[in-house]
């Protein structure tokens, strides 16, 4: 799976993401956003190394449902995905760094 490249404006239902199987990242934000522009080299070389992990870029912003089900208050929010599970977080990375410690996370799941 490739790395998306645009917001999409709608967002499937909650149901629908806690049901996904494998390895999610979902990205929350919007393309006026420019900490979201920013980041999106960023985001981009980290998922050169995680081509088979399913991305969903999702437009964010007042009244969205699935942004308020993750509790989301700052763009762009990464959230990581194993099984439909958050299991990391990263808000405005700063580096390729802190998106890698999220695959981590998907890559090797730490048990609860």
């Amino acid at each position: 799976m490739a790395m998306t490249t645009e917001f999409a404006r709608t967002a499937p239902p909650r149901a629908e993401i806690d049901a996904l199987a494998g390895p999610t990242v979902i990205e929350f934000g919007t393309s006026w956003c420019g900490y979201c522009r920013a980041a999106q080299p960023l985001i981009a070389e980290a998922f050169q190394d995680h081509t088979g992990v399913r991305h969903l870029k999702i437009e964010d912003g007042s009244g969205r449902p699935l942004g308020r089900s993750f509790r989301i208050k700052l763009w762009p929010t990464l959230i990581f995905l194993d099984n439909g599970r958050e299991v990391a977080r990263v808000v405005r990375p700063k580096s390729t760094s802190e998106i890698r410690d999220g695959f981590a996370l998907i890559d090797h799941p730490v048990s609860p």
